[in-house]
């Protein structure tokens, strides 16, 4: 095999972190170095290449058009490598990456989080939000949270957390202000959507058994569920929710669920990669723990109290 033709390694770690960063004080606080290592390193790999990377004054440097065409290949290539040695490390103690829908951490898994750092001080947890699909081929994580059917591959593990059940949802005050006695009620009032989610009430309407009941699609949309149940919240309108994503504010009286909740035929899933993570299975088997402890929605107004806190 042909001897690879490269520069120092130290040299083009350098220059990536301070070009990425745009100073090179702030590349050798990220490297753990003195500023003058990184001016050498730039400068060799200047004389290696026999090109200016950087041009301007040293209070204000910038790339040049030669620098500009070599950092994004060259941060490409580092994050490829930490992907690499991350893939195959399996560490007791640092940072685990997690990702999740966004309204499903701040609505349920932010909120307890706290008993799994009590648990694992030694783990950092660092959530991030998404909606694709899970690839932990492309992308850094290494947990995973979805809505999902199934998440289908040979090298991945899947458990369900909790099947998925939703209804409709709207604050103390308005329900107080306004009867809702049966579905047909609630064409009565404001109807909350979301853009993540459009066929949710027609989907509920559906499932439940309610039929039409007069509703439209007219309403308020909002671009994520987090921002529509806080309009229900305040008082905007009524919701259409999943459990899960309410279940704090039902057992602290915030919110109501007039019709209870009925199953989307959904569930929330973690996912991980096969390969052994030892922080991954610990917050993989913390999560189940949690999902357990989750108690089941109320079916009906009748049973809501029995689902508040004592």
């Amino acid at each position: 095999m042909a001897r690879r033709n490269l520069p120092s390694l130290n040299a083009l770690l350098a220059f990536e972190a301070a070009g990425r960063l745009g100073r090179m004080t702030l590349a050798a606080e990220e490297l753990s170095v003195s500023h003058g290592a990184v001016s050498r390193h730039v400068r060799h790999l200047e004389e290696v290449l026999g090109i200016r990377l950087f041009e301007g004054p040293k209070n204000g440097l910038r790339l040049t058009e030669a620098g500009q065409v070599l950092l994004p290949f060259l941060s490409g290539g580092f994050e490829t490598i930490e992907a690499g040695v991350r893939s195959v490390r399996d560490d007791e103690s640092g940072t685990l990456d997690v990702s999740c829908t966004g309204t499903f951490s701040m609505r349920w898994l932010i909120p307890r989080l706290f008993r799994f750092r009590h648990l694992h001080p030694e783990i950092e947890v660092r959530l991030s939000a998404s909606y694709a699909p899970v690839d932990f081929a492309r992308e850094r994580y290494e947990v995973a949270i979805r809505l999902a059917e199934e998440v289908r591959s040979e090298d991945v593990v899947t458990d369900v957390l909790f099947r998925e059940n939703f209804g409709p949802v709207l604050s103390r005050a308005m329900a107080e202000r306004m009867t809702f006695q049966h579905p047909g009620d609630l064409a009565r009032a404001p109807l909350l959507h979301t853009a993540t989610r459009r066929d949710a009430w027609a989907t509920w309407l559906e499932i439940s058994g309610a039929g039409s009941s007069g509703l439209g699609s007219a309403g308020v949309e909002y671009e994520h569920f987090y921002y529509m149940l806080e309009a229900a919240t305040g008082g905007l309108g009524v919701g259409i929710a999943p459990w899960p994503l309410v279940i704090d504010d039902i057992r602290a009286g915030r919110l109501i669920a007039p019709f209870g909740f009925v199953p989307s035929g959904h569930a929330y899933v973690v996912a991980r990669p096969l390969r052994r993570n030892r922080k991954a299975d610990a917050f993989c088997r913390w999560l189940a723990q949690e999902a357990a402890m989750t108690p089941p929605p109320p079916a009906s107004a009748g049973e809501e109290t029995a689902a508040r806190l004592p």
